[in-house]
């Protein structure tokens, strides 16, 4: 059994569609998917027009429900600019997500945490906003209760895997379409991976053990970057074009 796990889109429609062809070149034909798809200033009409057309298993990220919960003057830039180009029907599919899934008996879905969309699972943070990968002691105690051999999860951007306690694998796939972004919450900081590739997994089961195969996709992010200047992100632009932000 291979299943693809992709993450964290934020509405790069060119990043997931050289992500979905490198899927269908694997001969993969189950994809699961961890959630902030939209919140972006790229395409995020057209990526909602993909995604629900592949019909993979999702569930929402903190994105997704700030899109389908908050007031659009109280949201973001990049909330706000995915929010004014989707219909109704891309409200009601983000809406209908879950915030967790079990997929096949197995996999075990979440996109922080098992029981927080907005916690880093994986990475911590300094006092002065320095990402580090967390102890293992707390790392540990957020899978708690989960005892699928299999665990996911996105959020950070940041493609990691680790085994957890009784041999359980833990997985973040990394991000499909932001490869850096930053953030004021818990404290200022800024989470860079240093290349523009499209970033997903692929668990598979031999041998009755589970494995990951980490995949960065090129794709043409200048097209992407490009798009993010003319919409006044230079932020993005940048992020898109090098993997950093400065």
């Amino acid at each position: 059994m291979r299943i693809a796990v992709i993450s964290d889109i934020h509405g790069n429609d060119l990043a997931l569609e050289a992500v979905l062809a490198d899927i269908d070149a694997q001969g993969i034909d189950e994809i699961v998917n961890l959630g902030d798809h939209l919140s972006g200033p790229l395409n995020a009409a057209r990526t909602a027009e993909i995604l629900i057309d592949r019909g993979t298993a999702a569930i929402q990220g903190n994105h997704d429900r700030y899109l389908v919960m908050l007031d659009p003057a109280r949201m973001g830039l990049s909330d706000r600019a995915a929010y004014e180009e989707l219909d109704e029907r891309h409200m009601e599919w983000l809406a209908a997500l879950p915030a967790t899934l079990v997929y096949r008996e197995a996999l075990f879905l979440c996109h922080g945490t098992p029981t927080s969309d907005e916690s880093y699972w994986m990475e911590a943070l300094t006092g002065d906003g320095v990402v580090h990968m967390a102890q293992r002691a707390e790392i540990e105690r957020f899978a708690e209760g989960v005892e699928h051999p299999v665990i996911l999860c996105g959020h950070t951007h940041v493609q990691r895997a680790l085994r957890l306690s009784g041999g359980r694998l833990l997985i973040n796939p990394g991000s499909v379409g932001c490869p850096a972004y930053d953030d004021d919450r818990p404290v200022a900081h800024k989470v860079e991976t240093g290349s523009p590739d499209a970033r997903y997994a692929i668990v598979e089961r031999a041998s009755g053990d589970w494995n990951v195969t980490f995949r960065c996709v090129g794709y043409d992010h200048m097209a992407a970057s490009r798009s993010a200047a003319e919409r006044s992100r230079p932020d993005w632009a940048r992020a898109l074009a090098t993997g950093f932000l400065d």
